[in-house]
């Protein structure tokens, strides 16, 4: 099974939206927007899975796990339409996604949420 780099999502999901080109809304800034609100939806129909079939069956079920599985590809697809939407490359998502891994490893969030978290 091929592990795809985020080059190759953008790549695929550039070539579906150019064949749906004059049915779809274009992936501009203006319309960024939707592209979130089509991922959350997508987000909805996992949290669905999850909440009436459960952990079990999604790691057990091959059915549930499928449909688990094509939801998950639904919300990154969406995902890879905003960041085009938005002029953000697979550079650019890579070099922000390894900065704040950094930031992450380097942080204690028990101490900055300690407030927050607090009964």
């Amino acid at each position: 099974m091929k592990d795809l780099k985020i080059s190759e999502l953008v790549d695929m999901q550039n070539a579906l939206q150019n064949r749906m080109k004059d049915k779809w809304l274009p992936i501009t800034p203006e319309n960024g927007h939707f592209s979130l609100l089509w991922m959350y939806e997508e987000m909805g129909e996992l949290v669905a899975i999850i909440k009436k079939r459960g952990a079990g069956a999604i790691m057990e079920d091959e059915k549930v796990r499928s449909d688990f599985m094509e939801e998950l590809s639904d919300v990154l697809m969406y995902f890879v339409d905003l960041m085009s939407c938005y002029g953000v490359s697979s550079e650019d998502l890579s070099q922000s996604f390894m900065t704040k891994h950094e930031k992450n490893m380097r942080r204690d969030f028990i101490t900055e949420h300690h407030d927050y978290l607090r009964p």
